[in-house]
């Protein structure tokens, strides 16, 4: 089965085409996901002329193939923020993504868009996970959330404990993406799909947008792209790249209708995802760093068994994978790419919650660009000395980059491999410059193994049919061309 996420199984629509290059914008955002469309929305609604450039369609990447959680108990996700910071900065957070779940499940009541209000609960099967579900039940209840511990839920597994919140939600994230690009438009907000941004340039008032179809001129820009497409701020080496799996599963009987996601690795979420034929079982999990997972395919076969061991004869309908990007300090960023620039925004870092954390990022620059602070503000600064507290992990992190780059070019150039491909199988071939080589869809694609964003050597993805960079987690279809990342060119042809 090829991927294909639950949520983009829909009829076609025509696409979005409205950039004028030879206008100037106030605001030109990079991305139409959820936080570019909010951040598009918000912005047309307060006077100013915005443009949307998404590279591929809307909700293309991350946002339509997620597991749409609108949730602030977020697995253990509230107790790893404490444990690199105050408990204020904890309540910031929680004040954050309770905003901006406010503000998007009030869009949703406004525009008819369905939602499942249901309890989010963190469980565990072991005790090192029954630990980490305690220590987040504390840290949520110093928060100021509705939390409770219970030993019972309606899994069909026996759990050795869980912190629950009620009134949580859950939906569609394409149903808002799609009235989101609407609204944005008729608000005046010009979007296009099928347009790629390949560099931005500060000039002396405006700041000129490099697209592969012309320039676009703007007085600021947003990048709303998972991870900054600029290496300007050097976000790349603050973060994270992570890949997880999701399954949409037919079963006979009830579905269970908590949204459930495990504090035991690997991962295990679990929610419903209603249908017009009727309720499916929605699994996801199985995360890893993007590129250094000797086989992705083992990954989704894994999910699949668990899927089927523990909810018998499920029949899998969908299967899809998302990339998600975690900061060292444990908190997201929205606000300038470069100290004290307010030309150049970002929003990212959003480690797998980005529902109530996209909604958030764009009230935080709505309110930078258009006056007001709420202090809650304060735990998506993009700069101030709290990143001091990732030190550690951002060692952690570029030490694996510079480990796996090193590993990367040492196997082409004394080994590699030049077995005949079958279908859907690549690998790298050995030389000076090293050659990507796969077949897929009976076609045999060749082209540089070499990365264009900082020279690390791509991985063949045998869950997707892609190559992918371990460094900073770019991805490139097999014919080379971007798929998503940091990087904006693709791989160079060796035919």
């Amino acid at each position: 089965m090829p991927p294909n996420s639950l949520w983009l199984d829909r009829p076609d629509r025509r696409p979005y085409r409205a950039i004028d290059f030879a206008q100037k914008y106030d605001t030109v955002v990079i991305g139409a996901g959820l936080t570019g469309l909010v951040t598009a929305l918000l912005f047309a609604r307060a006077g100013d002329r915005v443009a949307v450039l998404e590279a591929r369609t809307i909700g293309a990447v991350a946002s339509g193939n997620t597991t749409a959680k609108i949730s602030v108990l977020q697995g253990t996700k509230l107790s790893s923020i404490a444990s690199k910071h105050a408990q204020q900065q904890v309540r910031r957070y929680v004040q954050g993504n309770t905003a901006g779940q406010q503000w998007l499940l009030d869009y949703c009541a406004e525009r008819g868009i369905a939602v499942q209000r249901e309890t989010a609960y963190t469980y565990a099967t072991t005790k090192s996970g029954l630990t980490a579900v305690r220590d987040e039940l504390r840290v949520a209840l110093g928060a100021g959330l509705n939390a409770s511990y219970g030993t019972g839920t309606e899994l069909p597994f026996d759990i050795a404990g869980a912190v629950s919140v009620p009134d949580q939600a859950q939906f569609d994230p394409m149903d808002a993406l799609i009235a989101l690009a609407e609204d944005a438009s008729n608000a005046g907000a010009d979007i296009t799909e099928g347009t790629r941004a390949l560099g931005v340039r500060r000039r002396l008032r405006h700041v000129d947008v490099t697209t592969d179809q012309g320039r676009l001129r703007g007085s600021r820009v947003v990048l709303a792209t998972g991870t900054p497409i600029l290496d300007r701020g050097a976000f790349f080496a603050r973060m994270e790249p992570m890949r997880s799996y999701a399954a949409a599963y037919e079963i006979d009987g009830d579905v269970p209708r908590g949204m459930y996601l495990s504090a035991d690795s690997p991962s295990r979420s679990i929610r419903y995802a209603p249908t017009p034929t009727g309720d499916l079982l929605l699994i996801g999990g199985n995360d890893h760093v993007v590129g250094r997972e000797s086989s992705p395919q083992a990954q989704v076969h894994d999910l699949n068994e668990w899927t089927e061991e523990n909810f018998p004869g499920a029949r899998r309908r969908y299967r899809w994978s998302a990339q998600d990007y975690g900061s060292i300090d444990a908190l997201p960023y929205a606000g300038p790419l470069l100290p004290g620039d307010d030309r150049i925004w970002v929003a990212t870092g959003y480690d797998k919650w980005g529902m109530t954390n996209a909604a958030a990022s764009a009230l935080v620059l709505a309110q930078r660009a258009f006056g007001g602070r709420t202090d809650w503000a304060g735990a998506y600064d993009s700069w101030n000395l709290r990143q001091l507290t990732g030190i550690v992990d951002a060692i952690r992190i570029n030490a694996n980059v510079g480990l796996n780059m090193t590993k990367g070019w040492v196997k082409p150039i004394t080994g590699g491999s030049k077995t005949p491909l079958v279908e859907g199988q690549g690998h790298v071939e050995p030389g000076i410059t090293p050659k990507a080589v796969c077949t897929v869809d009976g076609v045999t694609h060749r082209v540089s193994a070499v990365c264009p964003h900082l020279g690390g050597i791509v991985a063949w993805n045998d869950a997707e049919k892609s190559w992918d960079c371990p460094l900073h987690g770019s991805r490139f279809a097999a014919d080379g061309s971007v798929l998503e990342g940091p990087v904006t060119s693709g791989l160079n042809s060796m035919s």
